[in-house]
């Protein structure tokens, strides 16, 4: 007889609450949780589909190996952890630790026992190249936060409930949900603020699908919301002032900010954003004016060259208008452990000369290897790379240079996937390994910690056991750590059984605020009272003297880039084509591509969209074949014409391209282009001081195929 079994979403930050059906072991289907006190029965389509996803038959059940390439066959679980053992011991004794790697992908993130359990291995092994989905994401701001607060995971939310005015740039709530903030349907929240007289602001280089709920949109060119925020700060400084209360209390480096943003006028940025002066000035002192004002950004800066200096001033903006830890600004959200003060105080992190250039040195939260130099450290030919594991990621598809990137998985001595799929980068790998899905084990929602509107923790047992072979990591990677004659968690699980050992360390985190993960998991949730925001300064913050860096020393060679890469911009031809990024809600990267129920009514592909003045132009029409290209690649995809889009400016949604991905039978034959290959890669295709890749606002040239 059918079960109801309350869980919550994997997908991303609000871990909204879900009721799974359950017959005999099976997930029979997901409907949102009416009764859940935070997300209150809100889910997005991506969560209800989740059931498909667990039932999709191109799953992986069992171990596979690689016999020849495009074959697998089934293994057992002892053997191939005994060859993935044997293959691994030989690469640390023939080249050491340095010649093994990791690529942990964005699913990862959600999955509570999964980081503690595969870092704990690699660190027994000595293996510190890692490589991560972050440096396509969200580096940025780890980068940015570590240098302006002392830490990196002290991330100012913003209270849209309170605020009279809220601008948000490269974000489009109303399909991604939003990022780096964990709120449950955040459209109507947005709705509510504007019926109460809030002005929402997006900065996008499209009027994106939000607006049509609420807010307006201000276009701006790809790749220049640092110069946009640096001539907002200079307007606001030169008219009504900073706060100058705030600044004296809790700022340092407020005379080198102002002598940062005093070249940076609303004139002079006006040509390269493509925003007027008068614009500019305008939302500048509305910010200013407001009562409470709020301001957030995601993907769609951080993708840009420059995603960790608009961080900081994004930040600046909050702070020199009285709006950072107050009801209204910004805020920092403290959730069921104090993770903005776990590491103490400290500054950011060194840059680095590497063989591939200076980068921020990888190491810690957030920050790991260029991914956009994964290929480099395979294929170069001192000390390569030999022996990889990819955990929940598509490198092959989620990275620049897809070419390159082939031939490089291609030469390994050994690659580990641990997947639900087979998928691009997997066809690979020696070994492929099934792991547990969402529902197939028990979790906790660990990654909007810090990050919550509304600060809570749940917690959920597996709703269906792992089906055929499946095994969730911590297994995986105990089994291998004891096939290695390492520590291993499933030797102290032998003896004081699963949830002593796995949930330890988040019953210590519980006890921090009085409660156990004995009382969690009876309770399912666990509701906390809104942080005050005006703990920010004093109980958050993580510099040495307890002051917001205004103007980091870490960002000299950063803001010299800045002035450089403004002249290169100054400089196009007039007609020049940026290809941006463009999420969608029928996908979510590359991992939710083999669903059929997301690819009707013609989402089977992924066009080219662009504005039809452009098109005209071109003598190109709506439904046309074109050929996008550049210095990087060149893809052939249909146009779509979209008058939303800002001229100038063309769009592709990402996670496409899996043409040469048997095992995902849906997304083989729906395959779309990957857009990646118009993305520059290698040395100089990142953001030095966070390794973040560059993957928006790219010169591209279109023409009828």
């Amino acid at each position: 007889m059918a079960a109801q079994v309350r869980t919550f979403c994997r997908v991303c930050e609000p871990a909204c609450g879900l009721v799974a059906t359950v017959d005999n072991g099976r997930l029979l289907g997901l409907a949102a949780d009416r009764t859940h006190p935070v997300s209150q029965g809100f889910v997005c389509n991506k969560g209800l589909y989740g059931a498909d996803l667990h039932n999709d038959p191109d799953r992986l059940k069992v171990p596979l190996k690689r016999v020849a390439p495009g074959r697998f066959e089934p293994v057992s679980w002892d053997d191939a952890l005994a060859d993935i053992a044997q293959r691994l011991r030989a690469t640390l004794d023939a080249h050491g630790p340095g010649a093994v790697a990791s690529y942990t992908g964005n699913p990862a993130a959600f999955n509570s026992l999964f980081g503690p359990a595969f870092g704990g291995f690699l660190a027994q092994l000595g293996v510190r190249t890692t490589f991560s989905s972050g440096t396509q994401d969200c580096a940025n701001k780890f980068a940015g936060a570590e240098a302006v607060f002392g830490t990196r995971t002290l991330h100012p939310v913003p209270d849209i409930d309170q605020a009279s005015m809220i601008v948000l740039f490269g974000e489009n709530p109303v399909v991604s949900h939003m990022s780096f903030v964990s709120m449950p349907h955040p459209m109507q929240r947005l709705k509510a603020a504007q019926a109460r007289g809030a002005r929402i602001v997006y900065v996008n280089p499209r009027r994106i699908e939000s607006a049509a709920t609420a807010g307006e949109v201000l276009l701006i060119k790809p790749d220049t919301d640092v110069y946009l925020l640096a001539a907002m700060l200079q307007a606001i400084d030169s008219g009504p002032g900073f706060d100058s209360a705030a600044l004296q209390r809790h700022g340092r480096h407020v005379d080198e900010l102002r002598a940062f943003i005093a070249p940076w006028t609303p004139e002079r940025v006006a040509p390269v954003t493509g925003i007027p002066a008068a614009e500019i000035r305008a939302l500048a002192l509305a910010f200013a004016a407001a009562p409470a004002a709020c301001a957030h950004m995601s993907t769609g800066v951080n993708m840009g060259r420059q995603g960790t200096l608009a961080y900081w001033l994004l930040q600046m903006l909050a702070f020199v208008t009285g709006n950072l830890g107050r009801a209204g600004g910004n805020y920092y959200a403290q959730g069921f452990y104090t993770r903005s003060t776990a590491a103490g105080a400290h500054g950011p992190r060194a840059m680095v000369d590497g063989p591939f250039g200076r980068m921020r040195q990888p190491g810690g939260v957030g920050i790991s290897l260029p991914g956009t130099l994964l290929a480099d450290h395979v294929l170069r030919p001192e000390a390569p790379i030999r022996a990889m594991f990819v955990n929940s990621g598509n490198p092959v598809l989620s990275i620049a240079g897809e070419a390159r990137l082939r031939e490089a998985f291609a030469s390994l001595d050994l690659l580990v996937c641990v997947d639900l799929y087979r998928n691009a980068t997997a066809e690979y790998a020696h070994y492929i390994l099934p792991a547990a899905g969402a529902y197939e084990r028990d979790d906790i929602n660990i990654t909007g910690l810090g990050l919550q509107d509304q600060p809570s923790v749940q917690y959920t047992p597996a709703v269906v056991p792992p089906a055929y072979e499946r095994r969730p990591e911590w297994w995986i990677y105990g089994r291998l750590a004891r096939q290695m004659g390492l520590d291993s968690p499933l030797d102290a699980i032998d003896q004081q059984g699963e949830a002593a050992v796995l949930w330890a360390r988040t019953d210590a985190m519980l006890r921090s605020r009085g409660h156990t993960m004995a009382a969690l998991r009876e309770a399912g949730v666990l509701v906390f009272p809104r942080t005050p925001p005006e703990t920010f300064f004093d109980q958050h913050l993580c510099t040495d003297d307890h002051r917001v860096d205004c103007c980091p020393d870490s960002f000299a060679e950063a803001i010299a880039r800045m002035h450089t890469l403004f002249d290169d911009l100054a400089a196009e031809p007039p007609g020049q084509l940026k290809l941006i990024t463009k999420r969608d809600a029928y996908m979510f990267n590359s991992w939710y591509a083999n669903l059929p129920k997301l690819k009707a009514q013609g989402r089977d592909h992924n066009p080219l969209f662009m504005h039809p003045a452009d098109a005209a132009a071109r003598q190109i029409a709506d439904g046309d074949q074109v050929r996008v290209a550049n210095r990087h690649g060149r893809l052939q995809v249909a146009v779509k014409l979209s008058d939303q889009l800002m001229p100038g400016v063309v769009a592709m949604a990402h996670g496409w391209g899996q043409g040469a991905s048997p095992g995902m039978a849906v997304a083989q034959q729906a395959a779309g282009a990957n857009c990646n290959v118009l993305l520059p890669s290698g040395p100089g295709a990142f953001e030095p001081i966070s390794n973040q890749a560059h993957m928006t606002g790219i010169p591209v040239e279109v023409q009828r195929a």
